[in-house]
């Protein structure tokens, strides 16, 4: 308390005995015991008064004794109901929980984690991830800038996160108690999958996997690839204690269009003490997408030969070279290249009209500008007679679709009937021309789209030569041909803009987290955050039906659907307002990654023991590890002193001592009469 406060509660002392005495000592006839009161009362309520104005600042100080905290985790995944550990975590943790020198210096805290992490003190181990790395990241935001030493009682078998080897900090130990058996058993596992999630039609398909053996004896078992009741492929690959691993590939034929589900299995005649991590299931979408593209010129030209080259370098892709007098369905084709126009091509430019078919049009010496004039609506050719080479400039704001620039700046140039070109309707354009060194700012290549309708527009010929210098450069054609496939993939697609958007996957693995995400948009095409989605989930064996809402994040709506079973399910998306909807599917296969361990992964907690510096320990070792802790002097207790300052205007007791004393005092006089 500072001197000014001192000497205020001194006047205020002062003031209150006066006045008090003044009212009722002084000025009183007889000075009787009611009179005393009286003034002690009035002196008590006016002294509180004047110290609530002075407000003096009460500090106090309280000592209080932190203890070291001691986490104590315990994995409550299904992979130690499956090594039928439960009930000796259960017994290891009851033993440290109430271990009374433990609590004496320790703050003992207990925790559980399998896919998350949370406090418990009591488990049910039907978690269906692992995931020791979120135990790691918690425990740092839970005590941080403390030092503390952390208990995991694990099988150390981790399926999902980070590796949790490093995610620990290596300066606050830690002691995994490692449970599971760990006498080796002959075991055959299948360690991992590697396969596209979808195949062409009519192609073949490579899958990768890579086998795992644990034994002591040499053997030989057969890797299966099947369908059904059918076997797809089926090799025999022999294993030894020298030779514990394998890599399998296979290529599989892709004969049927759509989700097809398959089933990888490894075994042997001998005996395992776990099958279930010797299949594992996989789908592959099989889509039918040959496209067919016809290539209509009247003439011969370099180009052709080179733009049929590049565009079957993808062998969903099929040209034809045909000439407009020639040809007699365009409907058999999904894209038309229309080489260098003239009338001749007034039959196809009629007929598509029609038909609507994507075109990529490709202009040079001999085009009729024209006839192409009346037929097209994007562009006004206005050309003389002369010709001119034209160079390209790279659009970096492009976005139609993905583009690279594999050097066009540097390419030989495109040649052109000189004149203006004047775009009339909505035009992407990805490449520009150049003359010498100077920007036209006119298109070589351009797309639009409009009402479906897609098309794209080469401003020049001798694009051999680009193909040509690509090789040059990188001694493949494939920058080109990639380039040259992009446009078509853009031309062959028949999306357009949908109000409502649905992403997700078409399989998911048993346990994997399932969200399907939602986009809707208004008539301008714009992010609507006022729509109401919601989700039907239908399981086709069961015809169980479950409603969900999809709720709104950034930009985005979506919706988890985690805790389903294995199976099929089809959906549908609905926007209420508008009534717009998509329907799709999906398949979860029947994997349970818990299952596919039979030991703990001794190695990995001993290396995490090691980085932080602790040690690993076994069930029948906890009287040590106990030891360990206990004699341990880096987690002592500290002793800290807590001020508190509180301002004397925050004491409620004193308003109630005022309120007290002017009542009191009120009632008395009240009953003698003095008023």
């Amino acid at each position: 308390m500072t001197t000014n406060n001192i000497l205020l509660l001194l006047v205020s002392l002062l003031i209150a005995g006066s006045f008090s005495y003044f009212q009722y000592i002084y000025k009183a006839k007889n000075k009787s015991k009611v009179g005393w009161f009286l003034a002690f009362l009035r002196f008590l309520s006016i002294f509180c008064i004047l110290l609530l104005l002075i407000n003096p600042i009460i500090t106090t100080k309280t000592l209080e004794i932190v203890k070291t905290p001691l986490p104590l985790v315990v994995d409550n995944s299904t992979s130690i109901a499956f090594l039928k550990s439960e009930e000796k975590i259960v017994e290891i943790f009851k033993k440290l929980q109430s271990n009374k020198d433990l609590q004496q210096k320790f703050n003992v805290q207990s925790y559980q984690f399998s896919s998350d992490f949370e406090p418990s003190d009591t488990f049910n181990f039907n978690g269906i991830q692992s995931n020791i790395d979120v135990v790691a990241t918690s425990l740092k935001s839970i005590y941080k800038n403390q030092i503390y030493p952390t208990i995991l009682i694990t099988d150390g078998n981790q399926t999902s996160g980070n590796d949790y080897v490093y995610s620990f900090d290596d300066d606050k130990k830690v002691y995994p108690v490692i449970v599971g058996d760990t006498t080796t058993f002959l075991d055959f596992k299948i360690n991992q999958l590697n396969v596209n999630k979808y195949a062409f039609h009519k192609n073949k398909f490579p899958v990768e996997a890579f086998l795992n053996y644990s034994g002591t004896k040499n053997i030989t078992a057969d890797f299966i690839i099947s369908q059904g009741n059918s076997v797809i492929s089926k090799q025999s690959i022999a294993f030894s204690p020298s030779r514990k691993t394998a890599t399998v590939n296979v290529l599989l034929p892709a004969e049927k269009i759509g989700l097809q589900v398959f089933k990888a299995s490894i075994s042997s005649r001998e005996k395992e003490k776990n099958i279930f991590n010797n299949t594992k299931n996989f789908a592959v979408e099989v889509i039918d997408q040959k496209t067919n593209i016809a290539i209509i010129s009247s003439i011969s030209h370099p180009d052709l030969g080179a733009l049929k080259r590049a565009i079957e370098s993808n062998v969903q892709r099929k040209v034809t070279i045909v000439k407009p007098t020639e040809i007699k369905s365009l409907q058999d084709y999904n894209v038309l290249i229309l080489y260098q126009p003239t009338t001749d091509f007034k039959t196809i430019f009629d007929t598509n009209k029609k038909l609507r078919i994507n075109t990529f049009v490709i202009t040079g010496n001999s085009t009729d500008f024209n006839f192409l004039n009346q037929q097209q609506n994007n562009f006004i050719f206005k050309m003389s007679g002369g010709k001119e080479d034209y160079l390209s400039v790279f659009n970096t704001q492009f976005n139609l679709f993905s583009a690279e620039n594999i050097g066009f700046e540097n390419f030989p140039p495109l040649q052109n009937t000189f004149g203006t070109i004047n775009i009339k309707d909505d035009v992407s354009v990805l490449l520009s021309s150049k003359i010498r060194n100077i920007e036209t700012r006119a298109p070589i290549l351009a797309f639009t789209e409009n009402q479906g309708s897609r098309a794209a527009y080469l401003l020049g010929e001798n694009s051999w030569k680009w193909r040509l210098q690509t090789h040059v450069n990188n001694q493949s054609f494939e920058k080109f041909d990639i380039f040259i496939d992009k446009i078509i993939q853009f031309l062959a697609s028949k999306n357009t803009k949908q109000s409502l958007v649905v992403e997700h996957d078409r399989f998911y693995n048993f346990g994997d987290a399932i969200e399907i995400t939602a986009k809707y948009f208004n008539k301008n095409y714009e992010f609507d955050e006022k729509a109401r989605l919601t989700i039907r989930l239908t399981n086709s064996k069961t015809k169980e039906i479950k409603d969900y809402d999809l709720l709104k994040g950034n930009n985005i709506y979506k919706v988890n659907l985690d805790g389903l079973i294995a199976g099929s399910y089809k959906f549908s998306v609905k926007e209420l307002n508008s009534n717009s909807t998509y329907s799709s599917s999906f398949e979860i296969l029947d994997f349970d990654i818990e299952k596919q361990f039979i030991n703990p992964d001794v190695e990995k907690l001993s290396q995490l023991a090691s980085h932080t510096k602790g040690k690993e320990f076994y069930p029948d070792q906890i009287d040590a590890l106990v030891k360990v802790l206990l004699e341990n002097d880096d987690y002592k207790a500290i002793q800290k002193d807590i001020v508190s300052k509180t301002p004397l205007i925050d004491w409620i007791y004193l308003l109630i001592l005022i309120s007290i004393a002017l009542v009191t005092e009120w009632f008395v006089r009240k009953y003698n009469g003095l008023f």
